[in-house]
């Protein structure tokens, strides 16, 4: 009898490994590989080009796939959840993610952590509602999160994921390039992350200049920062480039840093400094750009539990970083009690010099 138990032990532990081993296989050969440099499709239509002498607005909003609500946590920062409480949660906080851009009016948008058909997310294309709500907008999307199957947490997985960052314009677009950043964790892990990008959006202006809006969302949990170091190098590197050339330029988005100028300690919370949350190096700021981000409004708390105002850690880590012909006139962070999305929008208001 126990030599029966022992053998049927054996065999069961040869089927999960071999179903393990071809889990990752499968995986593995069907990994995204984008291109270090890839064009993007600028979608829609814009009613006018923008004029040198027009001032305008930049809102940035990860929007934590519309299922990052007050209600939920999340594993990778301590909690247990992985996806969207239900579909018609997702769809209600889409909803009211969307009410909140339109009140923002704002000139260009860069939206973050945008499902298009996700297991997290229940399916729901929230690019396509999103882009249905702002049909005087040009938009461009560019992948960074396309994986089979995401088998962790194990009892709940997070499951099937494609998503991306989402640049809208009222303004007439010009050409659109993903730049694949540089940075990988370890084989298996990586095949079950993120493939982090910079968006870059040129838009011709009426005297000929060009304005770059180069939309980003920095990696978090990679341990030590090793990853993050990378990507900063990167982006200095462009930044200084672009400087170079006289681009008008802003860059937006979740940085996954705390902002300069910006202090955690302005918001009441009984959580600690969660270990995620870095500082820019201090030979990071290029030559020739100012920080654009509102000190008084957090954009971002920590998802070891649902929301509950005054406990979790708070910070700002959403906000922008422009060139120095680019005059910022006002940063207003909207404090939404990160009702739809562990993150509130933050919007600038800009005038090109």
């Amino acid at each position: 009898m126990v030599k029966k138990i022992l053998k049927a032990l054996a065999i069961l532990a040869s089927v999960l490994l071999l179903g393990f081993g071809g889990f990752l296989g499968y995986v593995t050969l069907t990994d995204y590989k984008p291109q270090p440099i890839e064009k993007v499709a600028v979608q829609g239509t814009a009613l006018e080009k923008l004029a040198t002498s027009t001032p305008f607005s930049v809102t940035t909003f990860n929007i934590g796939y519309a299922g990052l609500d007050k209600d939920q946590d999340f594993f990778l920062d301590g909690g247990t959840q992985s996806h969207s409480l239900s579909e018609e949660k997702t769809l209600e906080n889409v909803a009211g993610i969307t009410k909140a851009i339109k009140d923002a009016n704002a000139s260009f948008y860069f939206l973050q952590e945008v499902d298009r058909k996700a297991s997290r997310s229940f399916h729901v294309n929230e690019y396509d509602y999103i882009q249905k709500q702002l049909p005087n907008y040009q938009h461009v999307f560019a992948q960074n999160y396309r994986v089979p199957w995401v088998p962790v947490p194990v009892f709940d997985p997070m499951g099937s994921v494609d998503g991306g960052l989402v640049t809208f314009s009222k303004y007439e677009m010009g050409e659109s390039t993903r730049y694949a950043l540089p940075g990988q964790e370890a084989w298996p892990r990586q095949q079950m992350e993120l493939d982090r990008c910079l968006l870059e959006t040129k838009v011709p202006l009426e005297n000929g200049k060009t304005l770059y809006l180069v939309h980003v969302h920095l990696s978090a949990y990679d341990e030590g920062g090793f990853i993050r170091k990378q990507q900063l190098t990167f982006l200095k590197a462009y930044l200084q480039e672009r400087e170079q050339a006289g681009d008008y330029v802003i860059v937006g988005g979740d940085w996954n840093h705390l902002l300069p100028g910006t202090d955690p300690k302005r918001f009441a919370a009984q959580e600690v400094w969660p270990d995620w949350l870095q500082t820019f190096p201090t030979n990071f700021l290029p030559e020739g750009y100012t920080w654009a981000a509102d000190p008084n409004v957090p954009t971002s708390r920590t998802l070891a539990v649902a929301y509950r105002e005054g406990y979790n850690f708070l910070s700002v880590i959403d906000g922008f970083l422009v060139s120095n012909n680019v005059e910022i006139q006002k940063v207003s962070g909207h404090d939404l009690g990160f009702t739809y999305s562990d993150h509130n929008p933050v919007t600038a208001e800009f005038k090109l010099k």
